[in-house]
């Protein structure tokens, strides 16, 4: 299974929280594990802000960003550009999505048509998801959350 995770399925790879494990075994089965470029500060912003609001401890967030960093040329990085950008605009329009939803939704997709096979993406946010399902793509998980 391929699988594009964007910065919340990311987050819970480093953080324990509710659907940790589920991502964990999801990040164990895949055959590649890609994202966007831009989750490399979507994750650090996520992070910062846990911290921030004390749902984790600095010494905890610095330690999660660590191994993130630490990971991330592990990770299939997507670049993105003007094209992408400009899908990801009209992905926006069309599902509702916020920029960077709109940005990892298209990513996914133009990762896909890279490949020529089929792409999951991991996404907790509820309106990413239902743009993936829209947009052909496999979401995960297999329900909405």
């Amino acid at each position: 299974m391929i699988v594009y995770l964007d910065a919340s399925a990311l987050v819970k790879r480093y953080v324990a929280e509710a659907g940790s494990v589920e991502v964990a075994s999801l990040i164990s089965e895949a055959q590649a594990l890609g994202t966007a470029v831009a989750s490399r500060a979507e994750v650090a912003a996520a992070l910062a802000k846990a911290a921030r609001v004390r749902l984790v401890t600095s010494e905890a967030a610095l330690t999660a960003l660590k191994a993130f960093n630490a990971e991330w040329e592990h990770l299939v990085r997507l670049q993105f550009g003007e094209p992408l950008a400009a899908r990801a605009g009209t992905l926006a329009w069309e599902h509702g999505l916020r920029g960077y939803d709109a940005v990892h939704l298209a990513t996914a997709l133009f990762w896909r048509e890279m490949l020529g096979e089929a792409v999951t993406l991991a996404t907790y946010d509820r309106e990413l998801w239902r743009g993936t399902l829209a947009s052909g793509l496999s979401p995960w998980p297999a329900a909405m959350p």
